[in-house]
Parts: structure tokens; C-alpha cells; sequence
């Protein structure tokens, strides 16, 4: 071979392994072989889930995967309402509720990356209301009196980032928390259509914390304030902020804070389950608090913790927007150096205390598996990942090269089983 011939091979071949790298920063369907994943292992998925169906654990399901991204696995399961028999379909949009987080984070972190403002700002630097804070120390369950002590420090951006900023949440929180927010007409903000996020923020500010900023890992309103700061970084609604500088150059086209009438059919049904193996359809939640058709009630009040309906499909483009290290299909979002901060162990030793994500660390508005949790777990260590009340979930797992969105809109006993068990079903597909 001459010099001639081998530099031209050598172009070749780096044009070719750029060509290819290209393709992968955008998602496509292929054939599972295409991703490293058996298709008769990817069967037993469906398997499964028809099993869940007949036992009534679940209404229906829609399952996404992708790994080196080629979409391997796009299906739904079920029915959106069995009495008409209308088949679940994987277009539905779902509220997907604390899903949401992750996105404000997104948003938030590239107006860091503007210069906005600082990681150590303290809150109160742009909300007045949260200055002077202090912290719960005494609380009387017959009167819901109680008493404070100063905070140590203000709270920071970065608090509210990590979830250690000493917000508590409403609805799910403890009988403390529950009991103060709702008596000062603090909310979880879904579904608030007559209130004024600016009001509330600021009388949230003015509220006792449940600990000392930066000293407990605890899961609360710290991205709605996080939204609102986005609200004042910006100088736009969330919602014109996330569908201008996120949605629309990332090409998602079916993800709001208020879903449009023209797709109201396309809003996938809730339902509550028992152990009797009934299912019913939901029309409100919570003792009735919340309508579920609230997606569908136009809101100016946008939640950054849970506010946002979306399909299977749009968050996973989102999601390999991360993987890709802050880029997708040409348009770069976030610089590699801040995903790998967002996706990293930002709370060192600290505790996180909700449902099974007690072997995960806690990055920016994402969980992060350590390696103990990895022990007893599929996910390679540093899988990120998040959920939403309404049985949505997702992970990444960087080293697999692997995303996942697991949809389903029903609460019932079985729902954190099903989302255990699909996990192991993913990775036993997985041959390369």
C-alpha cells in the first residue's frame, strides 16, 4: 500500500467514525441488534407486562429503551379505558409530575451557565421574602404552634439544587409539614389555577424550614422555587422559557405545563388499584383536591416541581440530550462539564430518605447510584434517574450507554413492584 492509498483510507475511516458518531447523538428507531439487546430476550418484557394486565396490577403501560441511541424498545400495554376498550396508546400524554424537576434543572443550569447567577447566591438575594429564615424547633401537634431558631446560614441556590435547602412539601410531606403549609395556603402547585406563584414563593419564604440549609437531604419545594427563580433569571414565564430555549429546539413537540385542546384526547386516564384486583378510573385525587383532567385547565401558575405533561418519546429525547453530554441533534444545551456536575454526588454522606432510592446519592434535580446500591441492582454506578407520583420513572445509565422511560398513570399496590421488576427485565436483554 502507498502513502497515497493509506492517507486516503485513514480520511475514510475517520469520516466514516464521525459520520457514525453523529448518528448516535440523535434518536432512532432500530432493530435491537442495532443496540446490543436480544429480541427474544426483549419479549419477556412483553410477557411480563400482559401478566401484569391479567392480574390486575396494572391498566397498561408504556416501556421506551434505548442504548447507543437506537430506540430497541417502543410498545404500550393495556388499555386507556377498558369499559370502551380504547387501547393505551404510546403517543398518550402523561403527567409526569416530579419528571419535572430534572427539566428545571436543566433551565436553571444554563442560565447559570450565562452568569445569571452564582452556585453560593443565597435565595433571598432575589426572592425578599426569604430573608431572615429560620428553622423549626418546636412544634405543638393540638394548636400547630411553634417556635424557630435562626438559620446558620441562608439558603442557596445550590440548596435548593441538591434538595438540602430545609423545604419541606405539602401533601406528602410530614404531619408538620402538611400542617403549616396548609394552614399558610402553601401547595404542591399542580393543578393551582388561583393563586399568584410570585405571592406564594414569597410567603413560603417566610415560613420555618425543617432544618438547618445544606445540613439533611430532604425531598421538598425547592424546585418550584427553583421555576420561579428561572422566572426572574430570565425575564419569561416557565412555560415560554422551557418551550423556547428547551422543547422547540430539542424538537419536543408534545411536553406543557398546559396541554392543548387540540390534544386533550391524548391525555392518558389515571386510575387507583386494589388489592382486589379492581381498577377504576380517577377523575380527582388527593380527597378530591386534584381534578386529573388539570393538565387540560389552562394555569399561569407553573410548577418547576411537577407541573409538566409529556410523552414516553419527548423526555426521551431529552434524556439523550444528557447523555450526550448536553447536545442534541446540533443544539447544545449545556456544556459537558455541567451534565457531568448535574449527574455527579453533590450531598456527600448525607441521606437519601425516600422510597428505594436509599442507595442513591442526590446530583441536581436527579438521584445518582453509588456503588453500594449498585451491589443489589442491575444499574452500573453513576445511573441517574427520577420518577413521578402519578407511576412514571426513568433512568440513564452512562456506562450501558442505556436510557429508559417507564410510563404507566395508576396508583395501586402494585405499582413500585412493577417498576422493580422492569427494571431487571431491561438489563437481562442487554447481550453486548
Amino acid at each position: 500500500m502507498n502513502k497515497r492509498t493509506a492517507l486516503v483510507l485513514s480520511f475514510l475511516l475517520i469520516f466514516f467514525a464521525s459520520t457514525v458518531e453523529g448518528q448516535s447523538k440523535v434518536l432512532a428507531f432500530g432493530a435491537p441488534a442495532t443496540g446490543g439487546v436480544s429480541a427474544s430476550r426483549l419479549m419477556r418484557i412483553d410477557s411480563n407486562i400482559n401478566d401484569w394486565l391479567k392480574k390486575k396490577w396494572t391498566n397498561g403501560a408504556v416501556a421506551l429503551i434505548a442504548r447507543n441511541g437506537k430506540i430497541v424498545y417502543d410498545k404500550a400495554f393495556g388499555y386507556n379505558d377498558a369499559e370502551q376498550k380504547v387501547p393505551l396508546d404510546k403517543n398518550g400524554i402523561f403527567r409526569i409530575a416530579s419528571q419535572t424537576k430534572a427539566i428545571t434543572t436543566v433551565a436553571a443550569l444554563m442560565l447559570w451557565e450565562e452568569g445569571k447567577f452564582s452556585m453560593d447566591d443565597s435565595v433571598a438575594k432575589f426572592i425578599p421574602g426569604f430573608s431572615n429564615q429560620r428553622v423549626l424547633s418546636t412544634y405543638n401537634d393540638k394548636d400547630t404552634t411553634y417556635t424557630t431558631v435562626p438559620v446558620k446560614r441562608p439558603m442557596t441556590i445550590l440548596d435548593l439544587l441538591t434538595h438540602t435547602s430545609g423545604l419541606g412539601y405539602p401533601g406528602i410531606g410530614t404531619p408538620q409539614e402538611i400542617a403549616i403549609y396548609s394552614k399558610n395556603y402553601v401547595t404542591g402547585g399542580v393543578g393551582v389555577r388561583t393563586q399568584n406563584i410570585s405571592d406564594v414563593m414569597n410567603r413560603l419564604g417566610k415560613l420555618p424550614l425543617f432544618f438547618q440549609p445544606g445540613e439533611q437531604w430532604k425531598y421538598g419545594l425547592s424546585s418550584d422555587v427553583l421555576g420561579y427563580l428561572i422566572q426572574i433569571w430570565s425575564g419569561k414565564s416557565l412555560e415560554d422559557f422551557f418551550a423556547q430555549r428547551i422543547f422547540g429546539p430539542l424538537g419536543m413537540k408534545d411536553t406543557y405545563f398546559n396541554v392543548p385542546q387540540s390534544k386533550g384526547s391524548r391525555l392518558v386516564n389515571f386510575f387507583i388499584g386494589d388489592n382486589a384486583g379492581t381498577i377504576t378510573k380517577a377523575e380527582a385525587v388527593f380527597g378530591g383536591a386534584l381534578n386529573m383532567s388539570y393538565p387540560l385547565q389552562k394555569t399561569d401558575y407553573y410548577s418547576g416541581d411537577g407541573g409538566l405533561s409529556s410523552t414516553a418519546y419527548d423526555y426521551a429525547i431529552f434524556l439523550q440530550m444528557l447523555c450526550n453530554e448536553g447536545e442534541y441533534n446540533g443544539v447544545r444545551l449545556l456544556a459537558p462539564g455541567t451534565v457531568r456536575m448535574m449527574t455527579s454526588n453533590q450531598i456527600g454522606d448525607l441521606f437519601v430518605n425516600i422510597g428505594d432510592r436509599k442507595d442513591y446519592k442526590f446530583g441536581y434535580g436527579l438521584s445518582v447510584l453509588n456503588d453500594k446500591g449498585s451491589r443489589g441492582n442491575p444499574s452500573l454506578p453513576g445511573t441517574y434517574a427520577w420518577g413521578g407520583v402519578f407511576s412514571t420513572t426513568f433512568w440513564v445509565d452512562p456506562k450501558e450507554h442505556l436510557l429508559v422511560v417507564f410510563y404507566q398513570q395508576m396508583w395501586g399496590p402494585h405499582m413500585a413492584e412493577t417498576q422493580k421488576l422492569f427494571r431487571t427485565l431491561v438489563y437481562q436483554a442487554i447481550v453486548e
